[in-house]
This record gives C-alpha cells, sequence and structure tokens, in this order.
C-alpha cells in the first residue's frame, strides 16, 4: 500500500512522542531524524542496483528489527549507525543520538521498550519508491517534523529551520531559467538544516550544485542528512563560522557563486569574534556596527556572488531604515544598483523571532544600469496556524507573481525610482510604508447623511469592482436622493434576496462555474492518465497555473482565491490520492483494505477509523477505502437503495422526535408520565413496567392511556431503528461487493469527477459566494448607518421620554 503523507506524518510525530518528556525537543529531533535517514536509505539500497549510500546488512533498518526486544537494543543500535556512518563517511553527522544513553531513554527495561518501540514505528513505512524530489512524500514529511521540532523547540532553538513556504518563496524568486545546467552553483553562508537550498536546486529544471555552510555542529549534520534524504548526495555542506572563518575561498579570495540564499541569525551581537579582513568584504561600503551583524553577512552574501550572480537574503525590517554605519551602506548597496527589489513579510513566520522580517533580492548583472527598487508590502497575506503565521499558496503566488511580472498592484507593490528613494526627504531610507501606503480606506462617518438622509455615493463608489461585474445591480438597489447620495429602494431586511437574485449575479456564478468546467475539460485526461511515472509536484503545478490564469480575466473575482481553493483541496485530500496512484496504480489504490490496528500503552487494542464496519466488537470487519470512499460508490451506483434509506432515516428522526416530544409534555412533576421517570428519564422499560403497576393499582385512565401511548412511541421507534439498521447493512453490503467490480473507467470517473471535480466546483462556488456576501455585509452596514437622521433619532428619544414619564406619572411619582 501506498505511504500517505497524513499516515506518515502521524507515525513520525508518534515517534516524537515516545521521546517526549525525557528531554528537549531540540535532541529527540536527533532520534527521530536518524531512524528516518537509516530506514530511508536501506529501503533505497534494496530498491537500486547502484545506491549512492552504501548500507552493510549489518547497518539496514532490517538489521535493526531483528534488535527489537532485545536487553541490549540501544548498544547494538549505536554499533549499527556508527557501521552506516563509516561505511559513508558520515561519522559524526547520522551517529550523534545516543539510543543507549539511560539519561535520556531511561535505563533497564524502559529503555528497551523506547527503543524498539521507535524502531517498529518506522518499520511499516516503505520508502523504495520514493525519491524525495521537489513536493515528494519524503521531503514533505522531512519539513513537517522540523517545523514540529522548531516549535517544540522554543525560540533560542529555531533556528536550523527556515518555513518551507518562505523557502518556496525564496527560490522561486531568483528565475533560474530553464536551460541552466547542473553545474551552476548555489550558495547558503548559513545554510541551518538546508531547507533553503534544496529549495532552489528543486526549482532549477536540471538542478544545481549545492554548496552551503553552516557553524553548529548538530544543525550541520541535520543539514547533511537532509541532503541524502533529498537525492542530493554530491552536495558540499562545511561546518564552521562564516564570517570568522569562511570555507569556500582561493586564498586571500573568496568564491563566488552564481545564485545564493539566506536566512541568517538576525542582529547578531558577537559577529565581530575572530572576524577575518582578509577577504574585502567590505571594502566600499564601510564596516558594519559592531553589536549587530545584519550587514556583515549582507556584505559577505555580496562579495560571494558573481558578477551575474544572484541571490535572496532573509533579513529583519531594521536594515531598511536603521542609520549611522548602517545606512552608509545601505546607500552604498543602491548607489550601485544592488538591490533589485524588496519584499516585506508578515510578522512571526519564524521560530527563532516573532518580528517581521524580509526579502532583499540582490542581483549584480546589470546593475549600474538599474534605475528603481520594486517592493512589495505582503505583510498582510498569512494564515494563523497555532502560535505562528504562515504564508498561504494564494500568498507566496501573489508575491512571485508581482515580482516576476512587475506588477502595480494598489497597496500592494510598486516599481519605486530611484530619484524618489535618494530625494532627500527619503534619504536612501527603504522602509517599505514610505512607498505603498498598505492600510485600509478608512470608514468615513458623513456627517451629512447622519443629519440629512441617505447613502453617501463616495461609499457606494467604492464598491465600483461589483458595479462592474453587475452593471443594472446598483440601479435597482439605489435611486438618487440629492447631489451627491442616494437612497435604497429595497428594505434592509431585502437586500440579499435582491443581491442573490438578481440575473446578473446569477450570471456571474454561472460564468464562474463554466470557466470552471472549461478549465477541467481541458485536464481532466491530465488527471486521469496518472500513472507510475507522473510527479505530483509537476502535476498540480500544471493545473493550478492554468486554473490560476483562467481565472486572470474574469471580473471582481480574486484569481489566487480560487488558486487558493484548490491547492487546499490538493493538500488536504487530492495530494493523498495522486500519491497512491502514482504508487499502486487505479486498481489497487481503489480496493478497500482492512482497517490497521494497534496496541495503545495500556495494551487496550485500538484501530484506525473504518469507512465500513461489518459486525461488532473485536470478530468486527472494518474496512477503509482511502481513495473512492463509498458514498461516492454508492451516489453513482445504488441512488435509488440510498434515497429510500434517506426516507427511513427521516422517518426514524421523525419517529424520535415523536417520543422526544411527548415525554417532554408529560414527564413533568405531576404530569401522567411523571412515575415513568427513573434516572431522570422515560424509556420504554420504565414506561412497560410503571404500565403494569398502574393497571395493578388501579391508577387513573389518562395516565394508562398516556403510558400505553408512550410505549407504541418507543416501539415505532425501536421499528424504525431496526429498519434503518437493516437498510443501511445492505446498502454497505452491495457497496462493499461494488468495489471488486469497478473498472479502471468507472474508477476514474468516480475519483476525477465524482470526488476530486464536484469538491473543486463547490469551493470555487463558495468563493463566488463569499464575495456576494462581503457586498450584502457592507451594504446592510451602510444601511443601517444612515437609516435614521439626527432629528429622526432626537423625535425617538422625545418620544420614550415622554412615554416613561407618564408611566411615572400612573405610578404616582413626580418629577
Amino acid at each position: 500500500m501506498a505511504l500517505k503523507k497524513s499516515d506518515l506524518y502521524n507515525s513520525l510525530w508518534s515517534s516524537a512522542d515516545e521521546l517526549r518528556g525525557s528531554m528537549d525537543a531540540s535532541q529527540y529531533k536527533d532520534y527521530v531524524l536518524t531512524l528516518l535517514f537509516v530506514k530511508y536509505v536501506s529501503d533505497k539500497a534494496k530498491a537500486e542496483r547502484d545506491p549512492m549510500t552504501l548500507v552493510p546488512d549489518d547497518a539496514s533498518f532490517d538489521h535493526l528489527v531483528t534488535l527489537k526486544g532485545k536487553p541490549d537494543v540501544g548498544e547494538k543500535v549505536n554499533i549499527a549507525i556508527r557501521k552506516l556512518a563509516e561505511a559513508n563517511d558520515l561519522q559524526g553527522v547520522i551517529n550523534n543520538a545516543d539510543f543507549d544513553d539511560p539519561a535520556k531513554l531511561g535505563s533497564g527495561r524502559e529503555l528497551q521498550d523506547k527503543v524498539s518501540n521507535l524502531i517498529g514505528i518506522f518499520q511499516d513505512m516503505d520508502f523504495t519508491g520514493s525519491k524525495a524530489e521537489g513536493d515528494d512524500l519524503l521531503g514533505d514529511a522531512y519539513e513537517y517534523l522540523m517545523r514540529h521540532f522548531a516549535t517544540q523547540s522554543g525560540k533560542s532553538k529555531g533556528q536550523f529551520y527556515t518555513p518551507a513556504e518562505v523557502s518556496r518563496v525564496l527560490a522561486q524568486l531568483l528565475q533560474i531559467p530553464a536551460g541552466t545546467p547542473k553545474s551552476a552553483t548555489v550558495y547558503d553562508p548559513t545554510c541551518g538544516s538546508g531547507s533553503l537550498l534544496i529549495k532552489v536546486a528543486d526549482a532549477a529544471p536540471n538542478g544545481l550544485s549545492i554548496y552551503g555552510q553552516e557553524n553548529d555542529n548538530a544543525t550541520w549534520a541535520l543539514a547533511r542528512m537532509n541532503m541524502i534524504l533529498h537525492g542530493y548526495e554530491t552536495h558540499d555542506i562545511r561546518q564552521g563560522n562564516t564570517l570568522a572563518d569562511p570555507k569556500f575561498r582561493d586564498g586571500q579570495k573568496l568564491d563566488t557563486f552564481d545564485y545564493l540564499v539566506a536566512n541568517p541569525p538576525f542582529s547578531v551581537k558577537t559577529w565581530t569574534n575572530g572576524f577575518d579582513h582578509t577577504f574585502g568584504r567590505f571594502d566600499g561600503f564601510g564596516t558594519p556596527p559592531e553589536k549587530n551583524g545584519d550587514y556583515a553577512f549582507l556584505l559577505h552574501m555580496v562579495k560571494s556572488l558573481r558578477s551575474t550572480g544572484k541571490g535572496v537574503v532573509v533579513l529583519p525590517h531594521g536594515v531598511l531604515f536603521r542609520g549611522n554605519a548602517e545606512a552608509t551602506i545601505r546607500t552604498e548597496l543602491i548607489k550601485r544598483g544592488l538591490i533589485k527589489a524588496i519584499i516585506g513579510l508578515p510578522a512571526n513566520l519564524f521560530y527563532g523571532t516573532g518580528i517581521p522580517a524580509c526579502l532583499i533580492v540582490l542581483d549584480k548583472e546589470n546593475a549600474q544600469a538599474r534605475t528603481g527598487i520594486f517592493m512589495i508590502d505582503a505583510s498582510k497575506g498569512f494564515e494563523k496556524d497555532g502560535p505562528k503565521n504562515r504564508l498561504r499558496p494564494r500568498d507566496m503566488h501573489k508575491i512571485v507573481d508581482a515580482f516576476v511580472n512587475q506588477k502595480d498592484i494598489a497597496r500592494y507593490s510598486r516599481m519605486v525610482p530611484l530619484s524618489e528613494i535618494s530625494d532627500p526627504r527619503n534619504d536612501y531610507n527603504l522602509n517599505i510604508p514610505r512607498y505603498i501606503d498598505s492600510s485600509e480606506p478608512e470608514d468615513i462617518q458623513d456627517l451629512r447623511a447622519h443629519l440629512q438622509g441617505g447613502i453617501p455615493n463616495r461609499d457606494l463608489d467604492a464598491l465600483q469592482p461589483y458595479w462592474d461585474a453587475f452593471p443594472n445591480l446598483r440601479a435597482d438597489l439605489f435611486k438618487p436622493l440629492r447631489e451627491g447620495y442616494s437612497e435604497l429602494v429595497v428594505g434592509k431586511a431585502d437586500i440579499q434576496q435582491a443581491i442573490m437574485s438578481s440575473k446578473e449575479y446569477v450570471a456571474f456564478a454561472q460564468d464562474n462555474a463554466d470557466t470552471v468546467a472549461e478549465w477541467w475539460r481541458d485536464h481532466r485526461k491530465r488527471l486521469a492518465d496518472i500513472t507510475s511515472t507522473t510527479r505530483p509536484v509537476d502535476l498540480i503545478d500544471e493545473i493550478s497555473e492554468a486554473l490560476l490564469e483562467a481565472f486572470r480575466s474574469r471580473p471582481l473575482i480574486d484569481e489566487y482565491g480560487v488558486y487558493e481553493q484548490l491547492m487546499s483541496y490538493w493538500n488536504a485530500t487530492m495530494h493523498d490520492d495522486v500519491t497512491m496512484i502514482v504508487g499502486e496504480g487505479w486498481e489497487a489504490a481503489a480496493k478497500p483494505r482492512p482497517a490497521r490496528s494497534w496496541k495503545d500503552k495500556k495494551n487496550k487494542i485500538k484501530y484506525e477509523d473504518a469507512h465500513l464496519v461489518f459486525g461488532t466488537g473485536a470478530k468486527a470487519k472494518r474496512w477503509v477505502m482511502d481513495l473512492i470512499p463509498p458514498e461516492y460508490v454508492i451516489a453513482r451506483f445504488f441512488p435509488e437503495e440510498k434515497a429510500r434509506l434517506d426516507e427511513l432515516i427521516a422517518g426514524q428522526e421523525a419517529a424520535s422526535q415523536a417520543v422526544e416530544e411527548y415525554v417532554e409534555e408529560h414527564a413533568v412533576e405531576d404530569g401522567l408520565l411523571a412515575d415513568a421517570v427513573v434516572n431522570d428519564k422515560v424509556s420504554k422499560t420504565t414506561a412497560a413496567a410503571r404500565l403494569k403497576d398502574a393497571k395493578r393499582k388501579g391508577a387513573d385512565a389518562e395516565e394508562i392511556k398516556a403510558l400505553q401511548h408512550v410505549i407504541k412511541l418507543f416501539a415505532a421507534e425501536t421499528k424504525a431503528k431496526s429498519a434503518v439498521k437493516d437498510a443501511t447493512l445492505k446498502l454497505h453490503e452491495k457497496a462493499f461487493a461494488q468495489y471488486s467490480e469497478l473498472s479502471v473507467d468507472e474508477i476514474q470517473t468516480l475519483v476525477t469527477d465524482d470526488k476530486w471535480r464536484a469538491a473543486i466546483d463547490a469551493r470555487v462556488a463558495a468563493e463566488v459566494t463569499g464575495l456576494g456576501q462581503a457586498l450584502i455585509a457592507r451594504l446592510r452596514v451602510l444601511a443601517c448607518r444612515y437609516e435614521s437622521t439626527v432629528s429622526e433619532l432626537e423625535a425617538d428619544i422625545d418620544g420614550l421620554n415622554a412615554k416613561l414619564f407618564r408611566h411615572l406619572a400612573a405610578m404616582g411619582v413626580e418629577e
């Protein structure tokens, strides 16, 4: 069975759970990632004739499995991993975790169980078909772990990871041409776990030659493992302090590279410790301030770029506007034309700090001819993700689109001429708000409208994109009142109906649905033709770009919103589906499989959620349909049975409601069913017992009649539930049998049309509905705001005062 992204994530995080509490997250990542590495290279060695990583038999993951449960399992695991490291010159890279450390793993049986359980979690994973390229399953899983480790580690230990979304943006901003050879170089002088370098190499059609340096030894080891896990075995990652001891140099000259990316530690106060002035990194710029290393790193990067080199660097916003020595350096960088673009990011994206950062795009090619700096304020485009913020697919795409196409977007992006930056009023200050006002227009209260009534035309004019999309709607909703003001011609409560039922809105919604339908017709065959050679990352890139392009020319609707809807569905569901089809083929991926089971820490058997369950208890047959859940098979092949079941369910609900209403009415104090209440409720059993007792004691006839009636209601409910249960079982049995009868064409129809397209249609329709709701909400605000004039409100107040005084007078209270 192909490994789903969600299942892999859960398994990897379960391995971390085994260690949680006994050590800091920055330590248990070493154990989890080491086992991930051993499992991955072992599976690849079995699948490939000439694997890049040599795996001795007594250092393979299969060998680790034979050690489970043994008293000396920790010691033997250490020996095996050390042999793997020695065979591949990876000492100090993959053997940093001590699996026989009682201080971290406990002693005796506790350590034995913990290490054995860790091996068991990885045992069922199969990476033989994984290449960890681009958006690959293993690469995503590694990033998932790094993100969680960074979150758990806290601020001081989150520097080893750059969020994947930021890494992808940086890679695309470099705009690496399609014909770039693999020999072209990319360099990161503060590479952390290597995620930036990998994203850039993945973005290059032919790959790139990777070079990096990392000061922290443990993080350097992570980067080495990361490179191998992603298939970049020929990387050159070196350990050491880039400012004090740059490793890539030729005598007194720094090596230079074609591309550069970096997310250096922000505002380092000790950057001068051991700093080597030999390499002339500050020549012509000036020396950065002693207590802030931001420009020291930036100037090292400028020096490390070839004459046509391009780079993107993450730095704190302060580099854009701080004065003194930094202002001098910044001015010189601008005058030389080395800065091509500046992009302001949202706050709280990074794990090492909560402050907002910016991206500085460096470009030495034709630098002297540069006449402006392209600026983007992307600070408002993000989603909350626990304690941090994250860029959404729409935010990432909008940044890259704006930069690549140099788009002038109101309150978002523009090309700022150097003449404006050098103007004495700005004096080479690059603080983005000086040049882009990203604030939303103020919602102004109109005093004349409050005094004389009407809705200001200024507020209606601000909704012009809606009136462009619905040319007659404004006239249908408003009529002129006086110069500069209009009057709503429908009731405030009727605004929604008037908009949603208008011919123009209905046509707008249909046109958008037709656009999706046309896009789908153009790409359905591409989806139906998924085979074992399909790369999921290429597939989603192709179809998502086409959808984005299809909506660019559509009025009103935000093409990035539509793109986000597709990408959200891809991340939540479609990626797993495509991965299964690639790994197993359409027929195998569609087959039901038994639900997985495991024993929890209390030795109790647990089962994963099943789509269909036949029987009860331990003997029940539990089935999971990963690719095609049963509701899709039922809807297509058994619509009449489903309709009948829906009728029975409705009948059951009605029967249950009849019981509930009757009991609620009569099971009260002194009620006809009061004596049938046991433990605050009436049941069929308690009602029958009370009826028997009531007849024996000659109780009131009305009570007996009520008891007989409620027993009939309970019987009707039981019968209805039984009918639903029987019909459900029969329908589920038919659906389950249908899976073995499905042809490939039927499977493809169920997946592509019934599942994928239906979900995407619904999501885009929700985007359209959201636009209508936003207009409705705004018009309601304006209608309520100017519903009554000041004089009308004063009259209402006077009337209420008079009414109050009349009531007081009636009660004998005098003013």
